[in-house]
């Protein structure tokens, strides 16, 4: 089957709203406005709809959306689980509906009021159900600090500094900085604001940490042979992976032998094994910035560097736009908007197209990773 899926699919239309810290629009008119702006991209009308995929933490569902747009009958719905995990997996989903005929046009999207809305950490009896209230260590509560814990053993392990994390925020408020529709446009970043920051977890700072936003986007997916008479340039979908590995627990692997060794090791896997090329041919990488040293280890799980070598893949600029692996072309999490890492899809769709901010030229080929630390999802993308 996952031979199967190879490039039988396309991305053919995005869309997003605009980002901010505060929108006064409610999630579920946010999330129209997205479908429909990636419909019209695609040139595909709203009644020829018939799948839609979405994950977990989406207060918009389908049933809402699909009368809202005036959808058709819909075959094909799914929702992936584990928050940011699960954003490459819509896409996954739908392209296999698609292949396998349950569904001829699908829908994924993201909808949130993260910036204007509640803080989901601060309730202890919400971030505490079974089995988390036996066995999560006293007093992680947040993503950060679980994530700062993993860091600091990696500091430690390999010899990473907090110069090798702000070379991540580095690059990405750089492309923010060429991309005017993200929430850090206009905002350097220097070394010396970096390092003067406050501590969020130590030792992850104020800038090693994603943003809070308010925003939604949108992606189409159709088959390959449908995708050649729609509006603009498909993207194919390549290859797709899920990632669970075994004894996973949590956010992070406390439990088990080796914490630093991933889900995105898991999906890896799964994402070359079906691939026509590998990590050397990868020309520009949207990886999942939630927390700086995510990337790290990510870089390490897909197989750009060997273990331990993600921190020093990180210097000489390898990062930015010229080097060994421009990353997050948009902005990404730290700097573009989060929203749970649709941006990052939508952001590889235009840099196949050639139409991005920050364009990496020529590029053909491009790696789209979802949150490393909770089981995840990957996507390969060619032109």
């Amino acid at each position: 089957m996952a031979a199967a899926l190879k490039d039988s699919t396309a991305i053919v239309g995005i869309g997003q709203t605009p980002f901010a810290r505060q929108l006064p629009s409610s999630e579920k008119t946010l999330a129209c406005q997205a479908i429909l702006a990636a419909l019209d991209d695609a040139g595909i009308p709203p009644s020829q709809v018939d799948a839609f995929a979405s994950y977990t933490m989406e207060e918009t569902d389908e049933v809402e959306v699909a009368k809202a747009i005036g959808a058709g009958d819909v075959t094909f719905f799914s929702k992936v689980g584990y928050g940011g995990g699960g954003s490459c997996a819509t896409v996954a989903h739908l392209a296999a509906a698609i292949t396998t005929g349950q569904a001829t046009v699908g829908v994924a999207w993201r909808s949130r009021k993260r910036g204007s809305g509640p803080r989901p950490w601060r309730n202890t009896a919400v971030q505490l159900p079974t089995p988390g209230q036996w066995t999560r260590p006293y007093g992680l509560l947040r993503p950060v600090d679980e994530i700062a814990m993993l860091a600091r053993r990696y500091m430690h392990e390999y010899g990473a500094t907090r110069d090798h994390f702000f070379n991540v925020a580095l690059a990405c408020r750089n492309r923010a900085n060429q991309n005017p529709a993200a929430m850090m446009h206009g905002r350097p970043l220097s070394r010396e604001t970096y390092m003067s920051s406050r501590w969020i977890s130590e030792p992850l700072c104020l800038f090693d940490n994603c943003l809070e936003t308010d925003g939604a986007l949108a992606c189409v997916v159709t088959s390959a042979e449908r995708a050649r008479d729609c509006r603009d340039t498909p993207v194919l979908i390549h290859s797709v992976a899920q990632g669970l590995p075994a004894q996973h627990h949590g956010m992070v692997n406390y439990w088990n032998e080796d914490p630093l060794s991933g889900p995105a090791w898991t999906a890896a896997r799964h994402l070359w094994k079906t691939a026509d090329f590998g990590p050397q041919d990868v020309e520009v990488s949207q990886i999942y910035d939630a927390f700086t040293p995510l990337v790290l280890l990510s870089l390490e799980g897909y197989g750009f560097c060997a273990r331990g070598e993600g921190a020093a893949f990180t210097e000489d600029g390898a990062l930015e736009t010229g080097g060994r692996l421009p990353l997050n072309t948009a902005g990404g999490g730290l700097s573009e908007a989060y929203v749970h890492g649709f941006n990052l899809i939508n952001e590889g769709v235009r840099q196949l197209r050639g139409r991005s901010t920050a364009q990496v030229p020529g590029a053909t080929t491009c790696l789209v990773t979802a949150g490393e630390g909770v089981p995840t999802s990957a996507l390969l993308l060619r032109s």
